[in-house]
C-alpha cells in the first residue's frame, strides 16, 4: 500500500512536516508495510520555504531588510542549489505577524522588505528566476515599496518621492524606471498566490483584506482610491492595464504590481508549488492521498490547498481524504470528491486544547490511523 501525504499547516499549531510526522505514525501504527510519502505543502504563503526546504530544493540565505513599519530585521529566503532560483515569501518581511496589534495600520505599512530581498537575491546572488509566495501581508501599498526598493521612483506631483504605506497612493502621479538596474529585464517572475481579487473595488484588495490588517471604514476608502490610482498612473507608464486582472490584489495589490512592472505570471500557490514538486510523479500509483488543514470549509475549495490536492489527485484517479481541526460545509466538501472529510477533533474539545501542537499531533494520529483501518 502506498499512501501520499500532502497537508497545509495547522496555523499556530503544526508545520506541515509536523502534521506529516504525526499522520505517518498512525498510518504504519496500522499499516506497517505501507510505504508513506511525505510533501510538505503550502498554498503560497506562510510555510512556502519550508515546503521546498523539506524537498532539498533551497538553501537558506538571510539578509537586512525593512520591515512593515521601516524598522530593521533579518528575513530569510531560499536559493536553489544551482543558484538561478529565489524562492522568496513575502510574509518573512512583511507578515502581519511583524506588526504589534495596536500598530496595525495599512496607511503607513510597506512592502519595502519584500523588494530588498528580490534584489539581495537577483543584485548580490545572481538569481534569474523568482518565486514569489504571497500571503500573510501586513500591506496595502500595491507593492509601491518593493518598487521604491528595486529603484523606481514613485513621485507626487511636485515630484516628491512618496513616504511609505498606502496611504500615499491617492497622490502618486509618476513612476519612473530610470533607476532599475537591467538585469530585471532577464529575470522570470513567478508569483504563488491563493486569492483571485481585482486590485480595487468591492472585491479588491482595500475592501476585502485591509479591515484585517487594522483598517477602519475610512481607511479603506483612502486605500482603495490609492490603489485606483495606483492602477490609472500604471496603465499609462508600462501600458499594462491591472485593474481587472484576477489576483492583482493579492497581498494588497503586489500581485498587480509584479504582473505590471516585472511581467510576473500569477498562479494558485497551491498549484503551482505542486507542479515544482513534481507532486503528480509522486502520487503515481498511490492508493491514497491524505490532505488537510486548519479549519476546513467551502472556502477550501477556491484554491486553498486542499483542492489543488484533490485536483491533482483526482486527475490520476487517486481517492483523497480530507482532515482538519474544525469541518464546515462537511457536504458540500464531499459533494467536491473528497473520499473522506474527517475532523481530528472530538466534539466539546475546547478551542485552547486543540491548539496544542502535542494534543493535535495525536488527534492526527489517531484519526489518520482510524482512516486507514477502514481501507477509505
Amino acid at each position: 500500500m502506498k499512501i501520499v501525504l500532502a497537508i497545509d499547516s495547522l496555523k499556530g499549531c503544526l508545520t506541515s512536516r509536523q502534521a506529516e510526522e504525526a499522520a505517518r505514525e498512525g498510518i504504519l501504527r496500522v499499516k506497517p508495510g505501507c510505504e508513506v510519502c511525505c510533501l510538505p505543502v503550502s498554498d503560497g504563503g506562510e510555510g512556502m520555504l519550508e515546503t521546498f526546504a523539506a524537498a532539498g530544493m533551497l538553501r537558506r540565505m538571510s539578509a537586512m531588510v525593512h520591515g512593515p513599519l521601516m524598522e530593521t530585521l533579518q528575513a530569510d529566503y531560499g536559493v536553489s542549489p544551482d543558484g538561478r532560483t529565489a524562492f522568496i515569501e513575502m510574509a518573512a518581511a512583511c507578515g502581519l505577524p511583524l506588526v504589534p496589534l495596536e500598530k496595525r495600520n495599512p496607511m503607513v505599512t510597506t512592502t519595502r522588505g519584500l523588494g530588498e530581498l528580490m534584489a539581495d537575491a537577483v543584485l548580490r546572488r545572481g538569481c534569474r528566476r523568482l518565486l514569489i509566495g504571497l500571503g500573510g501581508s501586513a500591506t496595502s501599498d500595491a507593492g509601491a515599496g518593493m518598487l521604491q526598493a528595486l529603484g523606481y521612483q514613485l513621485t507626487d506631483r511636485a515630484g516628491h518621492e512618496l513616504e511609505p504605506g498606502g496611504g500615499a497612493l491617492v497622490r502618486l502621479a509618476e513612476v519612473d524606471a530610470g533607476g532599475v538596474s537591467p538585469l530585471w529585464e532577464a529575470c522570470e517572475v513567478k508569483v504563488a498566490c491563493d486569492v483571485r481579487n481585482p486590485l480595487f473595488g468591492p472585491q479588491g484588495a482595500a475592501c476585502v483584506f485591509a479591515p484585517q490588517k487594522g483598517a477602519d471604514a475610512r481607511m479603506v476608502e483612502v486605500l482603495d482610491d490609492g490603489l485606483r490610482r495606483f492602477a490609472d498612473v500604471t496603465r499609462r507608464v508600462t501600458g499594462r492595464d491591472i485593474s481587472l486582472l484576477p489576483g492583482a490584489g493579492a497581498a494588497g495589490g503586489v500581485g498587480g504590481a509584479l504582473a505590471a512592472y516585472l511581467g510576473a505570471t500569477l498562479e494558485p500557490g497551491i498549484r503551482l508549488l505542486l507542479r515544482v514538486l513534481d507532486f503528480d510523479r509522486h502520487v503515481a500509483g498511490a492508493d491514497l492521498v491524505i490532505t488537510g488543514e486548519g479549519h476546513a470549509d467551502s472556502q477550501s475549495l477556491m484554491g486553498k490547498v486542499p483542492a489543488g490536492v484533490l485536483e491533482a489527485a483526482a486527475a490520476q484517479r487517486v481517492p483523497v481524504a480530507l482532515i482538519a481541526g474544525r469541518i464546515s460545509d462537511e457536504e458540500e466538501l464531499k459533494k467536491a470528491g473528497f473520499a473522506a472529510v474527517c475532523c481530528i477533533n472530538p466534539p466539546g474539545v475546547s478551542p485552547e486544547e486543540a491548539m496544542r501542537p502535542d494534543y493535535a499531533a495525536q488527534r492526527i494520529a489517531e484519526t489518520v490511523a482510524r482512516l486507514v483501518e477502514e481501507d477509505v
